[in-house]
């Protein structure tokens, strides 16, 4: 018992950017894990991708042997979480294993708009939360206008901020002082049937899958036969132990502790996250609340640029979904080009990581189609089809009603830039919601807007009209009615399937006009003229031509009869139009991805 009075279950939420990997580093080096000569920075972002870009991709966690006041060992069990609103499940699911969290908010951007979510997801959580002020060592801190925020915005007391320099370690023992003192530690008995919360997991080549566990009630033990409560598989526990850097193995793990479980699990999937594992003889009563099927949100095919690489593109896939169970896929292929795999995308940074992925890690060339998200239909007959693919779109006469996904968009802007960012809303097809002023210079917004608008530019505009300043944050809402139609893009009088698009009525003849504009640009002449045409049911909305390249067949002809020239020109114009009902177009690469940089 006393020993779990020793335990502190903590996580650290905060917005893109605000010094989270770096606040988790100052951490590590004043527990002692790692020596001075072996550290680096963004030491728990074991991913090249999340050290370029400065994100947390995948959660980790980690155990940290902490001395207080020199004599007194505490242990805290950091639970990190992903920074972007694409991995919201994940990050939920990691506050449910907490008793605490450190809300992190940079000193020269202030509350932002997942500042405000995140708070809140810890509230559900019924945490303790530490608000922090960080990067107070920058010119532009300000940190009396970040307390009044801290007041106004998140409704906190501004008297139990902390101020630290997560770059130069300044307050952060104060910090951890604080942790100890205001986070309760753990409840729950060793002695109660196992009750504990899988919150990620891993896959490890030599041992299969790594369970990432809170143990809320009970204990767990190598010899334990473990029931996963949601797939009802059943498992014998080779091994337990906890993070420190790498896997620490450890006798047991009791209540109150975060650590890991080896149980032989050959499939990720199967090991969900949000999922509860119990003792297979002696089970609880009920699994922990929460637990949902993560569902993939935005889809898109991926197809080889070399289609010899069609079987290394398929290996790849396969380890990359070994290591994030929300990666979904399955075999398609396209006439224009080749083979390839429809995917399924918990967002667009999900998407554009996975792609950098596989060119960086795996060295393959991939285009993307256009992405998708996945509309409802309900036809004549009755029936309702879920459909993400523009080749699976029903013939429109047996369709009576589309429909397609509805987010709640929230903003948070200076006011400066109020009127460009509600025009873009509304050029989105925004449904206001709020106005709220937060103070006398910041704004909330607060839209209904669909996700198909917002999976194309939305946030690139947003951070130009704003100049970087807008935050964005959004959360799914329902499905709503909409005006949905097939935009095909023809080369030659023949549809190319990897160009078609499910799109709103309205925007079709736009973005049909923009897409024959880029293919012509694109498209190398050729020896006959070439129709681009932009069509939603066979009706021509949209066409640009290629003119066609023209050989001087008169060039051998001095003087003489005109009638000479005259034929070689009939012949000539006779063989182009042979050749335009035989000829293929070809399409080279550049012309796919031109299509996808949708900004004109």
């Amino acid at each position: 018992m006393k020993q779990k009075e020793k335990i502190r279950n903590f996580s650290i939420i905060a917005h893109i950017d605000h010094g989270k990997s770096t606040l988790a580093d100052r951490f590590i080096q004043m527990s002692h894990l790692i020596s001075d000569r072996d550290f680096h920075d963004q030491l728990l972002d074991s991913m090249e991708i999340e050290r370029e870009r400065g994100i947390t991709i995948k959660s980790q966690a980690i155990t940290l042997p902490y001395l207080l006041n020199g004599t007194e060992k505490y242990i805290l069990n950091l639970v990190d979480t992903p920074g972007h609103v694409d991995f919201y499940y994940e990050v939920s699911r990691a506050l449910t294993s907490c008793e605490g969290a450190i809300l992190l908010i940079d000193a020269t951007q202030g509350v932002q708009a997942q500042t405000v979510s995140n708070m809140y997801m810890a509230l559900e959580n019924d945490l303790e939360i530490i608000p922090v002020i960080n990067k107070i060592d920058l010119p532009g801190a300000d940190i009396e206008m970040v307390k009044k925020e801290i007041k106004d915005d998140l409704g906190l007391d501004p008297e139990m901020v902390v101020l630290v320099s997560a770059k130069y370690g300044t307050g952060v023992k104060k910090l951890l002082e604080e942790l100890i003192k205001r986070i309760p530690p753990p409840s729950g008995s060793s002695r109660a049937p196992l009750q504990a919360l899988i919150f990620d997991s891993h896959y490890d080549a030599y041992r299969g899958v790594v369970v990432h566990i809170r143990i809320f009630e009970g204990t767990v033990k190598p010899g334990d036969t473990i029931q996963l409560m949601s797939s009802k598989s059943v498992y014998k526990v080779e091994e337990t132990g906890t993070f420190r850097l790498q896997l620490y193995p450890k006798d047991s793990l009791s209540a109150g502790e975060v650590g890991y479980v080896i149980a032989g699990i050959k499939v990720l999937t199967d090991a969900r996250v949000g999922d509860t594992v119990t003792n297979y003889e002696k089970p609880c009563n009920k699994p922990l609340p929460g637990f949902r099927e993560v569902k993939s949100v935005v889809f898109s095919s991926i197809y080889p640029i070399d289609a010899d690489d069609y079987e290394l593109l398929k290996t790849a896939l396969e380890k990359l979904q070994l290591n994030d169970a929300s990666l979904v896929y399955e075999k398609d292929s396209s006439a224009a080009l080749g083979f390839g795999f429809r995917c399924g995308f918990l967002g667009l940074l999900h998407l554009e990581i996975i792609q950098e992925r596989l060119e960086k890690e795996y060295n393959l060339g991939v285009v993307f189609t256009a992405p998708s998200v996945r509309y409802r239909i309900k036809m004549k007959s009755g029936e309702i089809l879920f459909i993400d693919n523009p080749q699976e779109y029903p013939d429109p006469v047996l369709i009576e009603s589309t429909e397609e996904p509805y987010i709640k968009a929230s903003v948070i802007t200076p006011d400066t830039y109020l009127g460009s960012i509600i025009n873009l809303c509304l050029e989105k097809r925004g449904i206001q919601e709020s106005l709220n002023y937060l103070d006398e210079k910041r704004v909330e917004l607060v839209y209904k807007m669909p996700l198909a608008e917002v999976i194309y530019d939305f946030y690139d505009r947003l951070k130009c009209l704003s100049r970087g300043y807008a935050s964005f944050d959004y959360e799914l809402l329902d499905y709503r009615p909409t005006d949905l139609v097939k935009l095909d893009i023809l080369l030659n009088g023949k549809s190319v399937d990897a160009l078609s698009q499910l799109i709103f009525r309205e925007n079709a003849y736009a973005r049909a006009r923009m897409i024959c504009k880029k293919l012509r640009d694109e498209i190398p002449r050729h020896q006959f003229k070439i129709p681009i045409q932009g069509a939603i049911s066979g009706q021509i909305i949209a066409r640009e031509t290629i003119s066609a390249l023209r050989k001087d067949v008169t060039a051998k002809c001095y003087g003489g009869d005109i009638t000479r020239k005259r034929k070689l020109l009939e012949k000539q114009k006779a063989g182009k139009k042979r050749m335009k009902m035989i000829g293929n177009v070809q399409l080279p690469q550049s012309a796919f991805l031109s299509v996808l940089k949708t900004s004109e």
